[in-house]
């Protein structure tokens, strides 16, 4: 079975529209990420925006400029799929 994953168009900074899976939304020190991969890529890379609520208290997609934070996230995610990898493993 083949399990849907909610797709969104980012608009960069050129103008130019990018689609992107959201693979996940993770919580890390009371701040949410989403962690996002190019649509139909078979690469293993992702991207991961911070989720913030603007002035409206609609969520946006922030970059993350700094590179601690990025780091404690992309950890926090690396994590979360190991364990789930060994949870499945173990089955």
């Amino acid at each position: 079975m083949t399990e849907e994953r909610e797709l969104i168009v980012l608009t960069d900074e050129d103008g130019s529209e990018h689609e992107f899976e959201v693979l996940d939304v993770i919580k890390v020190e009371e701040k949410s990420y989403a962690i996002l991969q190019p649509s139909g890529s078979d690469e293993d890379e992702a991207i991961i925006l911070r989720v913030e609520l603007d002035g409206d208290g609609q969520e946006v997609l922030m970059n993350i400029e700094d590179d601690d934070e990025w780091e404690r996230v992309a950890e926090a995610y690396d994590t979360m799929l190991f364990e789930e990898e060994e949870e499945e493993e173990n089955k």
